[in-house]
């Protein structure tokens, strides 16, 4: 039993190839895990770094509290069930699944036992005797997954095993693993390129594409609350309708215009309560989304309404499937086209082809994407909102509160619009808003606000209940002020960047050797940062050679940190102070260090004008510039 950390994993390969970049996940004992997509999204190069099949550019890949970048596979206490079985022709169902432990020298009681255990649970007892030929795909593919259990690894890892399989005995396998996976409660982590079998299997997805990680939750969370327009598509049967379209805010309405249609349709504001407000301003385009499930051949089953023309259908047992276009003069429907419609209607539905019909949509569980990043509008936990504010002197008018603006925002009195992040809004405080929903965000609570009828969103780790009066608190470092689309004040920039180098030296240390006090050589390194040296520990810089290999010592790096990770001290690097930024609770002194500026944390009334910095190494993040790949 164990869990795993993959903490920034890359894959490069010589040619500069990226094929996983920056891959970070705890996994948990007992989880079962499933890393999904297309061909070349690089789940398969995880997995196999995982097993020690490939090594690891970049990252640390801890299996319960060890580090494992550099343990052989066979010491990893991990099990691999590959998709061609790997069987051996010549031996027995018996023999294959043994033959792992004989190499071990394990007792051959200890071996009986465990192998008639494993062929008990997959249900394979009968068939010990015969050899793999004489048994079908789904048999073998037991027998792979028996090899596997008898070794009682802390991981099983499982790269497309039914892949080869035909559909009806795909899911019987599907059933048996998932089975297998309770029995054993154990870590399993599974590969696959079919969506069905994540969603069914997993109890977390991971969904990948070109080298990079796009979403990792749960196969419910991925259905409802997809990250962007690939995740969204990649999910679900069939795959989520996609729109051309536009929204226009008036009031407490929206408009959602589908382009090249006549779709119209008008819906609650507090629908799109999470999206950026720039979106809402009937030009900018966006793509809408509508799975098939959430439309409707009943116009009396959703309020929202519209007409379309059907293409043909398709028939499917339980259900049918409805291929129409909300543009009726639009071709034959056959093909994909912009506002080409898929509806999931009851069983036995018939339309003639061309016939026009009215449809209502669910839009309390539309998705809305920019057309450019592909990227939600309006993500689950959202990233900002924005608020009309006034100023007047020193005092801020925001959200129904008047705030004693800090020395640190100074704003001639105006109108303003306020960009509030999620993360500046926390409960405790002094301005009044009103609990009107929560919501469960993995270990938080995402807490809906209304502050004098401005929608704010707050995580928290406490619950809040519905209908209360909560008092709240909003972080004024983190706030842009925004007047006539020109931002007059931005945010502190909270991650502060250094070039550097790491550096090693040789020296001569005092160790014991065979009971005895010896002076050998080793190596000291070092980070050289700006004219100063910073003690590197042995850990970071092994994990700095292994990521940046041995020629790191010649790499440009870049040292990327908090204001509260550097410190003013007595040795480090030498800075003048420009100016001291004092919002009342914290101050931060903006300091000039070679080119850069770099914000640091001070106490109320820090005078220094020439400073030392010191880094806390520990703390950095640290990336190689020329590949662009973070080695700690």
């Amino acid at each position: 039993m164990a869990n795993l950390k993959l903490n920034h994993i890359y894959k490069v390969y010589p040619n500069g190839v990226k094929a996983v970049n920056d891959f970070s996940m705890d996994i948990a004992d007992k989880e079962f895990i499933v890393f999904i997509g297309p061909s070349g999204c690089g789940k398969s190069t995880t997995l196999k770094m995982i097993a020690g099949l490939e090594e690891i550019t970049a990252g640390e890949l801890c299996i319960g509290d060890t580090v494992v970048n550099d343990v052989e596979p066979k010491e990893r206490d991990i099990a691999m069930v590959f998709q061609n079985y790997a069987l051996y022709p010549n031996m027995t169902v018996y023999e294959n699944m043994a033959f792992g432990l004989k190499l071990r020298k394990m007792p051959k009681e200890e071996i009986d036992k465990k192998v008639r255990e494993a062929a008990r649970i997959l249900g394979i007892t009968e068939y010990l005797d015969r050899k793999p030929k004489a048994m079908s795909g789904g048999q073998r593919q037991r027998v792979a997954l028996g090899r596997a259990i008898v070794r009682e690894p802390k991981v099983f890892l499982l790269d497309e095993p039914l892949s080869n399989l035909d559909a009806k005995l795909r899911t019987a396998m599907r059933a048996e693993i998932s089975k297998l996976h309770r029995k054993l409660q154990t870590t399993f982590i599974y590969v696959t390129h079919d969506q069905v079998e994540a969603m069914t299997m997993g109890t977390r997805i991971v969904v990948m594409k070109d080298g990079f990680v796009q979403q990792i939750d749960s196969p419910r969370n991925l259905y409802n609350f997809p990250c962007n327009k690939f995740v969204a598509g990649f999910i679900g049967t069939p795959q989520m309708n996609f729109f051309k379209g536009k929204l226009l805010k008036r009031g407490d309405k929206v408009t959602v215009s589908f382009d090249d249609t006549d779709v119209k349709l008008t819906a609650s504001a507090s629908i799109f309560n999470k999206a950026k407000a720039e979106y809402l301003d009937g030009e900018r385009p966006v793509t809408i989304g509508l799975r098939a499930e959430h439309i409707s051949v009943d116009a009396k089953q959703y309020p929202y309404k519209a007409k379309c023309r059907v293409s043909h259908i398709e028939e499917l047992g339980a259900d049918c499937q409805v291929y129409a276009d909300f543009n009726a003069e639009n071709g034959d429907g056959v093909g994909e086209s912009p506002t080409r419609v898929i509806i999931k209607a009851p069983a036995g539905s018939f339309y003639e082809a061309d016939q026009m019909i009215e449809v209502s949509m669910d839009l309390t569980r539309i998705h809305v994407f920019d057309a450019e990043t592909e990227e939600t509008i309006a993500p689950r936990v959202p990233a900002e909102v924005s608020a009309a504010a006034s100023v007047k002197g020193a005092k801020l008018t925001l959200a129904g509160a008047e705030i004693e603006l800090p020395e640190a925002i100074k704003l001639p009195s105006g109108k303003y619009e306020v960009i509030i992040p999620t993360s500046a809004v926390a409960l405790g405080g002094d301005i009044a808003a009103e609990v009107t929903d929560t919501e469960q965000v993995n270990d938080k609570k995402l807490i809906y606000l209304n502050a004098d009828g401005k929608a704010l969103f707050a995580l928290a780790d406490m619950d809040a209940k519905i209908g209360k009066t909560e008092n709240i608190s909003i972080d004024l470092k983190q706030l842009t002020f925004v007047s006539g689309g020109q931002t007059v004040a931005a945010a502190l920039n909270c991650v502060n960047s250094l070039k550097g180098k790491i550096t090693k030296e040789k020296i001569v240390v005092e160790k014991e050797v065979k009971g005895k006090i010896k002076k050998v050589k080793d190596y000291a390194f070092s980070l050289e940062c700006c004219g100063a040296s910073f003690e590197c520990s042995r850990s970071l810089a092994i994990r700095l050679i292994n990521g940046g290999g041995q020629d790191v010592f010649n790499k440009d790096l870049e040292f990327r940190f908090s204001p509260y990770d550097v410190i003013i001290s007595e040795q480090g690097i030498d800075a003048s102070v420009e100016s001291i930024i004092d919002y009342g609770k914290e101050s931060f002194a903006v300091c000039k260090a070679g080119d850069a500026a770099v914000n640091v944390s001070v106490p109320h009334g820090f005078g220094l004008t020439n400073v030392k910095l010191a880094l806390d190494v520990e703390k950095l993040a640290v990336v190689e510039v020329a590949r662009s790949i973070r080695l700690a």
